[in-house]
């Protein structure tokens, strides 16, 4: 009767906290609510020919055509859908019409926004190629940036900048004048409407701002007239980063789909996430490595209109295209 009692003290307590784990993870780490996403094709090795690439850091779609930001080599690159070389335009260099690390990619109105890192300005091109106008310059000012990483404009023209290094998003208008801004100027913080250098925004259709937190390894969202809405990643989205659905090790980008859903570039876990508007846990897709299908750190990602997925493969200097599986 002893040992029996014994092996219940011991027994129970393990139950219990096999109970409470197995609860925890439940709560924390939610499963796949739709089908996965089929590798087509990839382009791109590193080097500076067409084509070619050193550190793609950014991607975006325009009707049938795909605009990568190749970072070290001062230049974005124009390709067909797949993945076949059209144009390119841009130099390293500061003047207009150059580039200074190009990071993420906006297309809006017929225009191609480009944030640049080394540059700490946002420049407007021509879908062409030709520079339109820049806005911004180096500092912690208002409507300064330093190392900018990406940036969503609103249907009226205004620019929000996600200001890496500021640790801050400004909202400008058109021509650069400073509105607001969420975040303390140069002040990291876990806490809602804080950042820990933000690196890309993106509109969503009800006029939703989500907003790539990077190393607190989130989303943030936000309304331009109510402020904060909500965050997600991880347990309680406080910075807490792993490798489970949901979570986050670094967001670097995001773009909207065409239904809504927040398609998210999960750098360091080799993957894209898909969210609902609200947050809720899609399903995602990708592993490491540098075969068919398989991401060395996934910087960008960018959506066409029929769902199509395109994503900046960091390490392995290339371009993938995905598309749903339900397609087949």
């Amino acid at each position: 009767m002893r040992r029996k009692t014994a092996m219940r003290w011991i027994v129970a307590p393990i139950l219990t906290v096999v109970a409470l784990l197995l609860g925890a993870y439940l709560a924390f780490v939610p499963f796949a609510k739709e089908p996965g996403y089929v590798f087509v094709t990839s382009w791109g090795t590193k080097g500076n020919g067409p084509g070619q690439f050193h550190d793609p850091t950014g991607v975006a779609v325009a009707g049938a055509e795909v605009f990568v930001a190749d970072s070290r080599n001062g230049r974005i690159q124009v390709f067909d859908l797949d993945g076949t070389f059209l144009r390119s335009f841009g130099e390293p260099g500061d003047a207009g019409g150059q580039l200074g690390r190009p990071m993420n990619l906006t297309i809006h109105d017929g225009k191609l926004y480009v944030a640049e890192y080394f540059n700490d300005r946002i420049q407007v091109f021509a879908l062409g190629g030709t520079p339109t106008r820049t806005i911004g310059s180096a500092g912690s000012g208002k409507g300064e940036f330093n190392a900018p990483g990406g940036v969503a404009v609103a249907d009226n023209g205004d620019l929000f900048v996600a200001d890496f290094y500021n640790q801050r998003v400004q909202q400008l208008r058109p021509d650069g004048t400073f509105v607001r801004q969420w975040g303390t100027t140069g002040e990291i913080g876990t806490g809602a409407g804080r950042f820990n250098y933000p690196t890309d925004a993106a509109f969503g259709a009800n006029g939703t701002l989500y907003v790539a937190d990077g190393y607190n390894d989130r989303i943030q969202a936000f309304k331009a007239n109510q402020g904060f809405v909500r965050k997600w990643g991880g347990p309680l989205a406080m910075n807490i980063f792993g490798p489970f659905s949901g979570w986050f090790a670094t967001v670097t980008g995001l773009a909207i789909g065409p239904e809504g859903n927040i398609f998210v570039a999960d750098f360091y876990n080799d993957r894209i996430q898909k969210f609902a508007p609200d947050g809720t846990f899609l399903m995602a897709f990708g592993e490491s490595g540098d075969g068919t299908g398989q991401f060395g750190h996934p910087i960008a990602v960018a959506v066409a209109d029929d769902g199509t997925v395109f994503v900046a493969d960091f390490l392995n200097n290339r371009v993938q295209k995905w598309r749903p599986s339900q397609a087949d």
